[in-house]
């Protein structure tokens, strides 16, 4: 494929010269350089993956595309899918962050409640940010087309570090800085192991193609290592709980679009790298692969949609929130690694196909819904909900198009977010073909757990979209809110048309990801599987249909018919604008609405035993008589359950032993010397006693 080789050297050539133009540039014109060439890449690299994806066929790339000695790149339909991630996501981000870098309009700074998440922060400086923007698109893209394991890990380490870069964008905020420590502390802690397990595939040689680690043969034990250390180093990048303590923190303080790359695109790579290590070279395993990340799965899906219910922090929910959707991810493809173990290749394939297809559809409306809340920050100074309120009648498009995204993170039909947990619910489903019935019983208790985040979803997306929109404002910075700017509502309505699209068009969709899932070997033979074939408008899973197309008809009818009945009927008084009921009260202020503590409040009390929240409740009296209450103070606060059982304790012992081991600083150079020498003999007897 020519056309495809030369799409790969446009790629990187389009990056190089965004992030070039960006740093050398200023004002506009370098916002405008950065901008282009991020659109010119991530379309590129989009048209890239729809042609491979199309075609089928792998392609290596000679080393003129990336020239440098030991690099080896490779694209194939596994690739292709995650490239079409990387350039919707880019292409949005690029025509977002134009007007978001701009110089956001003044406001003045508000009190925080929780998180910094009161006040405006100086403005990141436009040349870092479209320079980080392109080096992170290069990076991922250079990271779904690595071919072996040096390239693998030179992309893994160039992505962590220009994501930290991002969040340490504004380094004079001390949550940035926070952040980024965590951030490269867990990144480190994942590559360290990554590092062990390509060791492993790879026999000690890096620089081998993947074709040759996929045939070679390896013993259970060390493909059971390779496999425990491939999640911790994907659930790592990925955020998957307990190894999700970065996410929440990193997620809010990064500039918007970085943030819906970070949530869209780079925690995909932790479930690319799973695929392609553990379904791809190594062709699955034992069943309790499988159900290791079904447990891992689910545990961060409610965990995740459970927290996400308790924030005020708009952007800190939206990060919580990813946790459980890369959650689901997760448990689609444990429950495709349970039923490849037993040979059902069949529902094997419906659940690799449900995980590509909601890591597609996640990207989307993730990143839609961060790129909205960053136009509210920009606009209003905050991102705290108890201090926004109204934004529907300043900022309609804004608020139209994070409606969108929320709808479609909370499944409801037509959207996309709905299609894919469809076909995930479909692939559960079909537990009761596994022979073995401990085994079969994880399947119906998924679908419960499915269910439940499903549902507490949708409850947190209201909460989201009418704290925030909807009522009156809060505050003086909501009451002086502006709409975005024209780049920043396109590069959102790229991405909700993509979630209508993705969501109305399964079945042109889900039948392309078939090329991955056959480059895996994941198809059943014989007859194309239900779930890959075209149905009329819609796809077939293994238990039903379902036609995206005709239930929106439905929906729209339903409307159209009650619209009609109305006026058939009669009912056309002209619309009145007058002040909701407000209990006998003439006007109604913000301090007598919903507040987003006050929406969660039945949900925390009936997760208590999980969250274990500390409460403290003040009542200031009259020095009168206590039955006169002059003011009530009531402060709730949540901490992480596995922050106190895992972290704490965990920092508190390396700090003891950093204490320790710091006694071993003498500052002699014959002592140094000799810790050199112990360390040497012992390498050396180590070598000679595995060899």
């Amino acid at each position: 494929m020519p056309s495809a080789l030369w799409l790969a050297r446009a790629v990187m050539l389009a990056y190089a010269f965004g992030a070039v133009g960006a740093l050398v540039s200023r004002g506009r014109a370098g916002r405008a350089l950065g901008a282009a060439g991020a659109l010119a890449g991530s379309l590129a690299v989009l048209c890239l993956g729809v042609l491979v994806l199309a075609g089928g066929t792998p392609l290596p790339l000679p080393a003129l595309v990336f020239p440098i000695s030991g690099v080896l790149l490779r694209v194939d339909s596994l690739s292709a899918v995650f490239l079409l991630i990387i350039g919707l996501v880019g292409s949005a981000a690029a025509v977002y962050g134009y007007g978001y870098s701009a110089p956001a309009p003044g406001h003045p700074v508000e009190p925080a409640t929780g998180g910094g998440a009161g006040g405006p922060r100086p403005h990141p400086d436009p040349r870092a940010m479209g320079t980080l923007l392109n080096l992170l698109l290069a990076t991922m893209t250079l990271q779904v087309l690595a071919d072996n394991a040096f390239t693998f890990l030179f992309a893994w380490e160039a992505m962590s570090l220009a994501t930290c870069l991002f969040v340490l964008t504004d380094a004079a905020d001390p949550e940035a800085v926070r952040a980024a420590r965590w951030y490269l502390g867990m990144s480190h802690a994942g590559f360290a192991a990554l590092v062990g397990l390509l060791l492993l595939l790879s026999g000690g040689d890096l620089t081998i193609p993947f074709e040759v680690v996929r045939q070679a043969t390896l013993t259970a034990g060390v493909r059971d290592a390779v496999f425990l250390l491939a999640v911790f180093a994907f659930g790592t990048k990925a955020g998957l709980v307990p190894l999700h303590v970065w996410l929440p923190m990193a997620h809010p303080v990064a500039p918007s679009q970085a943030s819906a790359l970070m949530s869209a695109v780079v925690l995909k790579m932790g479930i690319y790298g799973l695929l392609r290590i553990v379904v791809d070279l190594m062709h699955g395993g034992p069943a309790w692969w499988g159900g290791v990340l079904l447990g891992a799965g689910a545990l961060s899906a409610v965990f995740g949609i459970l927290y996400a219910l308790l924030e005020s922090d708009l952007k800190r929910l939206l990060a919580f929130s990813s946790i459980e959707n890369i959650g689901i991810i997760w448990m689609a493809i444990g429950a495709g690694l349970i039923f490849l173990s037993y040979g059902l290749l069949l529902p094997a394939s419906v659940a690799f196909a449900g995980a590509l297809y909601h890591a597609l559809n996640h990207a989307a409306f993730k990143g839609l819904l961060f790129m909205g809340a960053g136009a509210v920050q920009r606009s209003t100074g905050t991102r705290n909900m108890e201090r926004l309120g109204g934004l529907i009648g300043t900022m309609p498009w804004t608020a139209g198009l994070f409606l969108i995204g929320a709808a479609a993170v909370a499944a409801l039909p037509p959207l996309n977010g709905f299609a894919s947990e469809w076909l995930i619910f479909q692939a559960l489903l079909e537990g009761f073909r596994i022979p073995q019935p401990s085994t079969a019983l994880l399947m119906p208790i998924a679908v419960g757990i499915l269910a439940l985040a499903s549902g507490l979803t949708a409850a947190c997306f209201v909460k989201a979209f009418g704290i925030t929109f909807l009522a009156i404002p809060r505050s003086p910075a909501a009451e002086r809110a502006s709409e975005a700017p024209f780049s920043m509502r396109a590069g959102m309505a790229l991405l909700a048309a993509a979630c209508i699209a993705l969501g109305l068009g399964p079945f042109v969709v889900v039948p392309r990801l078939s090329g991955a899932l056959e480059a895996m070997g994941l198809t059943a033979p014989g007859p194309p599987s239900p779930p890959l074939v075209t149905r009329p408008l819609g796809i077939a899973g293994t238990t039903g249909q379902m036609s995206p197309v005709l239930l929106a008809a439905g929906l729209l009818g339903i409307v159209a018919l009650v619209h009609i009945g109305l006026r058939l009927a009669g009912a056309r008084a002209p619309v009145r604008r007058v002040d909701a009921w407000g209990c006998g009260r003439i006007r109604q202020t913000p301090r007598m609405q919903y507040t987003s503590a006050a929406f969660a409040e039945p949900l925390r009390r009936v997760f208590a035993e999980l969250y274990r929240p500390t409460d403290d409740l003040t009542v200031h009296v009259h020095p009168a008589s206590e039955y006169f209450v002059q003011s009530i103070e009531y402060h709730a606060a949540v901490s992480p359950w596995i922050d106190r059982l895992i972290y704490r304790p965990m920092l508190g012992l390396l700090t003891r032993i950093a204490g320790r081991v710091r006694a071993m600083q003498g500052g002699s150079l014959h002592l140094y010397l000799l810790y050199l020498c112990v360390a040497l003999l012992v390498a050396l007897l180590a070598s000679r006693w595995l060899g």
